[in-house]
């Protein structure tokens, strides 16, 4: 699988990222400059690292999602590549509108960062392929401005169209209706807040996450 990590001023995850992706598919990812107008030939996954893109002025996301590199991504995503974003990088996500609603500041006001139970609620997608629907796992998280919010009408879409991947088995952030993770309409574009590179190995203490990295890696191995 080849994959690239884009890298922001500000973000803190992106050798998380790049070392999971590394330890599950035995390939290191490219690292992508914010300021590069191109992406490498022939990738299979983007991952949006977390952070504090610039510092997350303006709102988080804000202004990493006017990179020049974005542009790349957003035409990597309507050509169906598979894009990953995870606590900053779903905030990216959803400023540039490759997802619906918004991040907002914690409903308690106060950053949280443990490892909180999930409900896998999609496990058809290229990322959830290694899930069971219904299945409780563990990944870590680690936000303060984790708190998913979209109108209703939005919400009954998410669910009506099954583009929620991933609840919190109890309220963590606030979020609406404990939303972790969305997917795009195509099923190719997924913002996550909690941590599935964090989870990869004994030595986290977790593994839940590496199912994510090994299911991407096996769907995107398939044949066309």
């Amino acid at each position: 699988m080849k994959s690239a990590v884009i890298v922001f001023p500000g973000s803190n995850c992106d050798r998380d990222m790049a070392e999971a992706l590394r330890l599950v598919t035995g390939r290191a990812p490219a690292m992508v400059w914010h300021r590069e107008r191109d992406l490498p030939d022939g990738l299979d996954l983007i991952a949006i690292p977390g952070g504090f893109s610039y510092g997350d002025y303006l709102r988080s996301g804000a202004m990493a999602a006017q990179s020049e590199v974005m542009a790349a991504v957003k035409d990597a995503a309507g050509r169906g590549v598979a894009v990953l974003g995870v606590c900053n990088g779903f905030q990216v996500l959803t400023e540039a509108r490759l997802l619906p609603g918004a991040l907002m500041r914690n409903a308690g006001i106060r950053f949280v960062c443990r490892d909180v139970p999930l409900i896998v609620e999609n496990s058809q997608s290229v990322f959830t392929a290694r899930y069971a629907a219904g299945e409780e796992i563990t990944i870590p998280v680690a936000h303060h401005d984790g708190n998913f919010q979209a109108d209703a009408e939005i919400l009954d879409r998410l669910e009506g169209e099954g583009r929620v991947a991933f609840r919190y088995r109890s309220d963590v952030n606030g979020s609406a209706r404990g939303i972790a993770g969305i997917l795009n309409e195509a099923g190719n574009v997924l913002g996550m807040m909690p941590h599935p590179e964090r989870a990869v190995e004994a030595a986290h203490g977790l593994t839940d996450g590496r199912r994510l990295f090994e299911g991407l890696l096996e769907m995107v191995s398939q044949p066309a």
